[in-house]
């Protein structure tokens, strides 16, 4: 008997149609695997983009990761505004309501145009005072600076971005997604390449090649990343507008006026989540305030440390994108039994990678940061952090997935109050003790995470057992 692809499976939770386990496993795997792929090719050039600018020394680095989680707050919340629209377009299909969903999409595009120049606006105007607020030392504060302002004019770009991104995924179409941001990825490396560094030779089976070369250091990091989104983000934006089967705009007419029961609803998922992503970057900024006046070397390890650890994290924010589109459509079809089916499964399987991702960190560290580096002191401490880090990715998985699953459902709020709780509670309280009172240095800002991240996945974890995120329903206006 012939195995059904993804988008008949899908179908079926439409449709009201019973599926066995198998079926949801394997459509579960169809949504995940692009989404863990992509995750994992995105971070890949992430971590060659700071092995690059790590050859240019610890200042340069430090003033890169300085901002990092700066550019993370204002990228977080882009990403809670698309997912507003986002979420109800997932319910509307699974309900078997395209037209509708296409309506929420025309809305969705003016609203994330508007907010995303407001917000480029806000990043600009900042970003001469932002390594000063920061504590940074005086040698680092020009490049970050000029970091930040090229990161604040590709706001508009990101912000449409995330929108078409999240509308693709939510509509079912997960693979477009994953490609364009792989592409994303390979592009960040290559402008970089010619960017940051000045020309120069090479010698390849005998025969010299001058390659050409810009040589502006960190403001060509941040150039590179720039035009890397202005093609992805031209490339998701027309494959939606125009090619998504389900959410192409030439399918009929429509206004493209905002609403103002779908803003309402946009405004009830994404604004705790939007929140949230503010309360927690700003708990990372104050990490960063902890760890700025430790000097460049542990600054640029913690930074380095960070992408590192990305590259085992990632797969479970790939299985929580599969986690959000299996969820959504099912509260759309009215399926709780899938509901639950799909929770448990994608929770387990987060787990599961993670783990195994985490066991190869613990392993690979010294190697992960002496990539990134030449600086001896940054591999050390690196590679510290690392080994602490390695024993939360289960948790961490667990947290993950489940805050997918509930975003799915449309239950923001709690989830919401759940990670300031853990972030301000926990990790910033031990990381402020450790760092400041114990002088643990890095190593305790390391283990102060990773104490938070398993008490984050342990609570996300009863909550999704109780099920009470599943009674969160979309009703239509």
């Amino acid at each position: 008997m012939a195995q059904l692809g993804k988008d008949a499976l899908l179908a079926m939770i439409r449709d009201g149609k019973h599926m066995t386990l198998r079926q949801e496993m394997r459509l579960t795997s169809l949504l995940s695997l692009p989404a863990i792929l992509a995750q994992l090719s995105s971070i890949l050039m992430q971590y060659i983009d700071a092995s690059m600018v790590g050859q240019l020394g610890a200042d340069d680095s430090a003033a890169i990761g300085l901002v990092s989680t700066t550019t993370w707050l204002f990228g977080g919340i882009c990403n809670a505004t698309a997912t507003g629209f986002a979420v109800q377009v997932a319910h509307l299909i699974g309900a078997g309501k395209p037209r509708e969903a296409r309506s929420v999409l025309r809305q969705s595009i003016i609203t994330v145009i508007i907010f995303g120049l407001a917000l480029g606006l806000i990043g600009f105007a900042i970003s001469p005072s932002l390594p000063h607020w920061l504590n940074a030392d005086d040698k680092i504060c020009g490049n970050a600076t000029v970091y930040f302002m090229i990161f604040s004019m590709a706001i508009p770009l990101l912000s449409l971005d995330f929108l078409a991104s999240g509308m693709l995924r939510c509509s079912g179409n997960i693979k477009v997604p994953s490609l364009l941001n792989v592409m994303m990825g390979v592009l960040d490396v290559v402008f970089n390449y010619f960017l940051i560094f000045p020309e120069h030779h090479l010698s390849l089976l005998g025969i010299n090649f001058t390659l050409p070369g810009a040589g502006l250091r960190v403001t060509g990091a941040a150039l590179g990343t720039f035009l890397a989104e202005l093609f992805t983000c031209f490339g998701m934006f027309y494959y939606m507008c125009f090619k998504s089967r389900e959410l192409k705009l030439t399918q009929e007419h429509g206004s493209f006026k905002p609403q103002k029961a779908c803003l309402k609803k946009a405004v009830k998922i994404g604004l705790p989540m939007g929140i949230q992503h503010f309360i927690m970057c700003s708990a990372q900024i104050t990490i960063t305030r902890i760890v700025a006046p430790l000097g460049s070397i542990p600054l640029a390890a913690n930074s380095f440390a960070i992408t590192a650890e990305s590259l085992c994290y990632m797969p479970g924010y790939g299985i929580a994108d599969a986690a959000t589109t299996l969820v959504g459509q099912s509260i759309g079809a009215a399926r709780r039994d899938l509901t639950r089916q799909f929770a448990n499964i994608t929770v387990v399987m987060g787990m599961v990678v993670m783990g195994i991702m985490g066991v190869l960190m613990w392993l690979c560290a010294p190697t992960m940061m002496g990539i990134m580096s030449p600086v001896q002191g940054i591999i050390d401490q690196g590679t510290v952090a690392l080994r602490i880090e390695a024993w939360a990715e289960p948790m961490f998985a667990a947290a993950i997935v489940s805050y997918g699953i509930f975003v799915g459902a449309g239950d923001t709020l709690v989830p919401c109050v759940m990670n300031i709780v853990s972030m301000w509670g926990v990790r910033i309280t031990l990381s402020a003790l450790l760092v400041l009172h114990y002088h643990m240095g890095l190593a305790g800002v390391w283990t102060a995470m990773c104490t938070e991240l398993i008490f984050r996945g342990i609570i996300y974890l009863v909550r999704l057992k109780s099920g009470r995120w599943i009674k969160v329903k979309y009703q239509e206006s």
